[in-house]
């Protein structure tokens, strides 16, 4: 049995050791529970399901020029070629698509008279084809006519009868309710819109806003002036990238009066939103590293002072009886301590991070689980890096001590 006392009272002899160390292994502690924590977080919201097909879509965009454009006409005629393509499975026109991190949110409000919105909402303007085209799957109700499309235009800005919602939004809205049939306002100065369908699950475009990343809204129209449309297109399987080479060569021969650009694939689009989000990942992923090294670094260059300077009384020890395993065992017991003390203050520590990241950040908290098993492995790391020192002090014999003095 090893006594806590003589513990203590050595490694008081060396307490600015003793402070640094345990300030190291706390700082660690917070740093590298949060860390992981923020990594955990970002992972999730990185696969975190869009609603969409992803592997057989992408979008093209089309900007006409010349006074005589026919925006309207274009998109007809765009569309009757595109459906005709072997190997396109559907295409519409549409103002935005998920993870593109742009497109048009408006409040959605349940009274007249109410004076703030109820919720907040995605609008996706798009035609019967739209949801298809997504790969969307309707779950009630169901999809647009194609005598309910109409076209948006700057002067006419009524918003349709009948509209489709993703099932979080008609959820917030409507609460354990069937909503299909219910009435809501986009504009409260208009007349009010009726829940037609409801889609399983449909992004807002911008996945980093929390408050409305699952509530979305298809409206039945589709932008009919201007010089701009964004087309999205469905392939078959496997077909992808050959069709979006093709469409963009067959929308450039169909009217040499526009700039076809931007073809993207739904799956890059995910990984030009997430790029910030993965390149975070990986910077806290290095600093962890960092950390854990530099502080097994630490403690074995403490330890190994340790040992160095106490050569003589470890040799006594010996003479006195001490076998190799004691000695082995009184300094990881030594580490064990001041490991222990450190991981005291970086649990404080480690939470009172996390608070302050919720107050300023609006994170979530952390899990209580990510203190404790970091502290397991701080202990398991100071452990393993005390090995080392501990065993070449374990081999002190007394006739080396002697020679020291």
């Amino acid at each position: 049995m090893l006594e806590l006392r003589p513990i203590l009272s050595a490694l008081m002899r060396s307490k600015v050791s003793l402070v640094l160390i345990g300030l190291q292994i706390a700082l660690t502690l917070a740093i590298v529970c949060n860390s992981l924590f923020i990594i955990s977080e970002r992972a999730a919201l990185m696969n975190r399901p869009s609603g969409i097909n992803e592997t057989d879509t992408f979008t093209v965009g089309s900007i006409g020029f010349g006074a005589d454009f026919d925006l309207r006409a274009s998109i007809a005629e765009d569309l009757a070629m595109l459906r005709g393509l072997p190997g396109i499975a559907d295409v519409a026109a549409i103002n935005a698509t998920p993870l593109s991190d742009g497109g048009w949110s408006q409040g959605i409000s349940l009274d007249k008279d109410q004076k703030s919105p109820t919720a907040p909402t995605a609008l996706y303007l798009t035609d019967e084809h739209g949801l298809n085209a997504l790969g969307a799957r309707i779950v009630a109700g169901r999809n647009f006519r194609p005598d309910e499309i109409s076209g948006r235009t700057r002067q006419s800005l009524a918003w349709p009868p009948g509209l489709i919602m993703s099932r979080a939004l008609a959820d917030k809205l409507w609460p354990g309710q069937d909503p299909i049939g219910k009435s809501f306002y986009i504009n409260v100065e208009q007349a009010p819109s009726t829940v037609i369908g409801i889609v399983d699950r449909l992004q807002a475009p911008w996945v980093h806003k929390q408050r409305v990343v699952e509530l979305s809204t298809v409206v039945p129209q589709v932008v009919s002036d201007g010089s701009f449309v964004r087309y999205l297109l469905r392939a078959a399987p496997g077909q992808r990238d050959a069709m979006m080479k093709r469409v963009e060569a067959r929308l450039a021969e169909l009217n040499p009066g526009r700039i076809v650009r931007d073809a993207k694939s739904i799956e890059k689009l995910r990984a030009d939103v997430y790029a910030e989000d993965r390149a975070m990942m990986i910077i806290l992923g290095v600093v962890i590293a960092s950390l854990l090294i530099i502080t097994a670094l630490g403690i074995v260059g403490m330890a190994s002072f340790w040992v160095t300077q106490r050569t003589k009384q470890i040799g006594t020890r010996r003479a006195l009886g001490a076998t190799r395993g004691a000695i082995l065992r009184h300094f990881l017991a030594e580490n064990f301590v001041i490991t222990s003390f450190g991981l005291v203050a970086g649990t404080l520590l480690a939470y009172g991070f996390n608070a302050w990241l919720i107050q300023n950040y609006e994170t979530a908290r952390m899990p209580w689980y990510y203190v404790p098993a970091g502290c397991v492995t701080l202990w398991l790391l100071g452990q393993i890096a005390v090995l080392g020192p501990a065993r070449r002090a374990s081999r002190v014999t007394p006739a080396m001590a002697t020679r020291s003095v």
